[in-house]
């Protein structure tokens, strides 16, 4: 049985390019992988029958190529790649790039969540119908 909370931990180097985080996190309903890649180094041209895939760059600078069409991605952006589209990853710098690639198919189920007003509230609502609680006091911050 897999445990209902589980942690992973993003790599600065990996032995190997794929760090397959959705099997240490054991998650089922969508793909997540950390993609490290050094100097020069590229993946696969690929695609997926049914699966989009989001790619965030952590650190450097990604060069994506969607059907032979360059596109730059910086450290901090997102970029969507619909599943019929054949794309390659590529790192065109002399520093490692590293990408956290996020895929799923079918329908989100969205506004699915239940809200509470503590832990000790039994009654869920929906999350627009229960307030923000207060923000912290400064003394209950660490650091």
């Amino acid at each position: 049985m897999e445990e209902p909370v589980q942690r992973a931990k993003l790599r600065t180097e990996a032995k190997d390019r794929f760090v397959l985080l959705r099997r240490e996190l054991g998650v089922s309903s969508f793909g997540i992988n950390q993609i490290v890649l050094g100097p020069g180094q590229r993946g696969r041209v690929h695609r997926h029958k049914n699966q989009e895939e989001v790619y965030l760059v952590l650190e450097g600078t990604l060069t994506l190529l969607v059907e032979g069409e360059e596109l730059k991605v910086e450290a901090g952006e997102l970029v969507r790649v619909a599943p019929h589209l054949r794309r390659q990853l590529v790192n065109r710098t002399r520093r490692p790039v590293s990408i956290l690639a996020l895929g799923g198919a079918g329908e989100h189920h969205s506004r699915d969540g239940e809200a509470f007003r503590s832990f000790d509230d039994p009654t869920p609502a929906p999350p627009q119908e229960v307030p923000l609680p207060e923000d912290l006091p400064a003394s209950e911050l660490e650091g």
